[in-house]
């Protein structure tokens, strides 16, 4: 199951914090103690995931392999969802301690090595594009050049370059607003009068909108084959509801399905894009902050004009950070049309480019730190 239940218990805590007051308050007020009881929420949660997951996955498989799994029992049924839970278990602790004691986010390092790990796989792919292996009818093999393959290898990888040039140029890209802060003067001093910004990134809510849309998405055929575990092999409602589910995840579905199943994801991580934005900005709330603070956007009124203009800055930047994300995300399903056997798309590039710039930022505050207060301390 990997660490994917640890991650859909953080969104769905951090998305309760928009609806609970309490947790709201946690999230903002709490400190290091809230923190903590939000970490040890999470991990319930979690466990609670895992457990509901690992019952899914073993009632399918029982019901697949049924010639080895002949009447299991209820211990044996129970040893195997018992170790599925601890192996996420066990890297929900690992992530941790990478946390604490390493450079970058632990949950967010383990997805970027178990993608890295996936590039040889990848390069050995485009190898047999390039050297194509035929049988004749002795089953004798050769080896041959093919001049198609090699320019179809070559394609591929200008389309990753592009692709990587893209999401940095995505993620490091911001939209400044700028602030100016009038002067005042408090006893003999004199304090403001400088020019800053608010800086407003395109994608704001990062790859959240994208692994929020596609739990949203294969939630439904984990839920049907717990409860039909020949739902796959079967006609009528559950059986669509199904297919249409695991539409982009196997070439098995009609096309129709994956069709409509991208076209609905598209929309879904478009529009939790727009949520998580929207919640983690309030534009209202740092247009207060900016009066409060004595500030003022250049040719913009204070109030409500300035919640106008920051809201409509907001909703532009969204939408092309929202279409840009969904984008990357189909790129793969579009690729079950063809006879390419991609190791990883867009989604993998995106995580992959956000950690590495995230640990390259962490390490650079490091050196700095160093710089200032010496190797030895």
């Amino acid at each position: 199951m990997s660490i994917t239940p640890y991650i859909t218990a953080q969104i769905v805590v951090q998305l309760l914090g928009f609806v609970i007051p309490a947790i709201e308050k946690l999230q903002k007020e709490g400190g290091q103690e809230g923190k903590a009881k939000l970490n040890r929420y999470t991990k319930v949660l979690t466990l609670f995931l895992a457990t509901v997951e690992a019952i899914g996955i073993y009632m399918s498989y029982s019901s697949k392999y049924s010639a080895v799994f002949i009447d299991p029992g209820f211990k044996t049924a129970a040893l195997i969802v018992l170790a599925l839970v601890t192996g996420t278990a066990i890297l929900m602790w690992l992530g941790e301690q990478i946390t604490n004691k390493g450079i970058g986010n632990g949950i967010s390092m383990l997805i970027f090595i178990g993608i890295v790990s996936r590039i040889p796989g990848a390069a050995r792919t485009l190898w047999d594009l390039v050297i194509q292996t035929t049988y004749d009818a002795a089953g004798i093999v050769s080896k041959a050049f093919s001049t198609v393959g090699f320019f179809t290898a070559i394609g591929i990888i200008v389309g990753a370059v592009i692709l990587v040039a893209g999401v940095v140029f995505v993620q490091q890209s911001e939209r400044r607003v700028p602030v100016q802060y009038a002067k005042k003067v408090v006893g003999r001093k004199m304090y403001g009068g400088q020019n800053t910004f608010i800086p407003l990134k395109l994608a704001v809510a990062g790859v959240i909108p994208i692994i929020f849309a596609s739990s949203f998405m294969t939630f439904p055929a984990m839920i049907v084959q717990m409860f039909n575990t020949n739902v796959a092999y079967q006609n009528g409602f559950w059986a669509g509801v199904y297919k249409f589910s695991i539409a982009t995840s196997t070439s098995s579905v009609p096309a129709g399905y994956a069709i409509a199943n991208a076209a609905i994801y598209f929309l879904l991580i478009l529009g939790f894009t727009y949520f998580y934005t929207y919640a983690t900005i309030n534009p209202p709330e740092l247009s207060s902050n900016i009066k409060k603070n004595g500030g003022f956007i250049p040719g913009i009124r204070a109030g409500k004009p300035t919640t106008d203009y920051l809201s409509n800055i907001l909703s532009r930047i969204t939408l092309f950070g929202g279409i840009f994300l969904s984008l990357i995300a189909i790129l793969p399903m579009l690729m079950r049309f063809t006879t390419l056997n991609i190791a990883f798309g867009g989604t993998s590039i995106l995580i992959v480019v956000g950690v590495a710039l995230e640990a390259v930022q962490q390490l650079e505050s490091r050196l700095v730190m160093r710089h200032y207060k010496g190797f030895l301390e």
